[in-house]
């Protein structure tokens, strides 16, 4: 099963050497953008910074100084953790919780701006793999497209977040699991989940495609795989949440990272299905008003971040959590249905971008930065036909529209 799909590229040092010179190229550009707007996300994380270097691990999760509380899962307040260790050395106003609020000094901002910049060396490797055997030509071009996103340098080098950094965790999975290794695919994959849960949305592909891979080398050895599949899967997650369920904090971590009370649509609107959704609930409660029924119109948001900042439909049926995880899997079952019959390695990076294309349009509360998720890894693809390209274009295009909206 551990097959090798591509010979091995003449020379590696030399893709090597080059890779290194384009990161030095992107780290430049990317240092230029320091002094730039950074949005309410930069804050975000400085305060979790404080978080998880003032207070023990059994208070993180229920820590509420600041509104912008941890949310993310275990590996992420890990790192968080990681990096305070140098922010206290260089500032510790950055770490402190009271008087680190709103920090705003040139300290913090080259500190959290450096973190992205060398977080995305994972981007780079990542790519790296995924490119070492290809010819130059194609290596180069899936360079640019990738480390040289417009998209990625505005979420995460402008508005700042680690998209970069997670990214390559995925980027690293899927590399593996073209090459035909499904254990370190998956154990890649089960990191990821513990440092940012939204890529879960590709779970259910990634579960079909190494199910069958596993079961086609016959039953009794493809249950042992997928038996140790469940292991590692497992270990990866005991390492990771563990410790939470030591201190009996478990139940307010995953209330912290699933606040389905924040609302169907995010305060920055995907452009997806539930947006044309609420539109049309708008637009009917309106005419019928104006036809003279007596109809009650919220008067609060659809949109927020923080948690209460939802409101019901005027007109349309009301919209559950479990109403957008039914639709989002019920769309991605044409993919799971490929994968499943013909669970074929060079075709698992396009069904796992067309799995985030579907969380996208109908998940719950959805950012618009939720859209790299997806025009990422087709730029891996966009160079296997001209339809690929096609799409990745027209798609990228939505990608930069929507980050430079968010930006502004």
């Amino acid at each position: 099963m551990e097959e090798k799909l591509h010979e091995p590229h003449k020379n590696p040092g030399s893709t090597l050497k080059s890779m290194s010179w384009y990161a030095l190229v992107a780290a430049c550009i990317k240092l230029l953008l320091i002094p730039s707007y950074h949005s309410t996300d930069f804050e975000v994380h400085r305060n979790w910074l404080a978080i998880t270097h003032s207070l023990p691990l059994s208070q993180w999760y229920s820590e509420e100084t600041s509104p912008w509380t941890l949310d993310y899962p275990p590996f992420f307040a890990y790192f968080e953790r990681f990096l305070s260790i140098f922010a206290n050395l260089i500032d510790p106003t950055i770490v402190h919780l009271q008087k680190g609020l709103n920090y705003n000094a040139t300290t913090v901002i080259y500190f959290q701006r450096m973190t992205v910049i060398v977080s995305d060396l994972c981007l780079f490797f990542a790519l790296y793999r995924l490119t070492a055997k290809m010819d130059s030509r194609k290596r180069y071009l899936i360079w640019v497209l990738v480390a040289s996103s417009p998209g990625l340098f505005i979420v995460d080098h402008v508005h700042f977040q680690y998209n970069g950094f997670l990214l390559g965790i995925l980027l690293l999975s899927l590399s593996f699991l073209e090459e035909g290794r499904e254990f370190l695919g998956g154990l890649f994959f089960a990191l990821l989940l513990c440092f940012k849960h939204l890529f879960a949305v590709a779970a259910p592909v990634y579960f079909v495609y190494l199910f069958s891979r596993f079961c086609r080398g016959g039953f009794l050895r493809g249950f042992g795989r997928v038996l140790w599949m469940g292991v590692v899967v497992a270990l990866v997650f005991a390492a990771a949440f563990g410790p939470f369920v030591y201190y009996g904090q478990i139940q307010q971590v995953l209330h912290r990272m699933f606040p389905f009370g924040r609302g169907l649509c995010h305060a920055y609107w995907a452009p997806n299905f539930w947006a044309f959704y609420i539109i049309l609930d708008k637009g009917l409660a309106f005419l019928l008003w104006k036809l003279g029924f007596n109809i009650q119109t919220p008067a609060a948001s659809f949109t927020g971040g923080l948690v209460g900042g939802s409101s019901p439909f005027a007109i349309l049926p009301q919209i559950t959590p479990l109403t957008t995880f039914i639709m989002v899997l019920l769309a991605t079952s044409p993919a799971l249905i490929k994968a499943w019959r013909n669970p074929y390695p060079g075709m698992i990076t396009k069904w796992v971008a067309y799995a985030y294309t579907c969380g996208f349009l109908f998940g719950w509360h959805v950012h618009e930065k939720a859209s790299l998720h997806f025009v990422i890894p087709l730029a891996i693809v966009a160079l296997q036909s001209s339809e690929d390209a096609k799409h990745y274009f027209l798609l990228s295009i939505v990608v930069f529209l929507l980050s430079f909206s968010t930006a502004i």
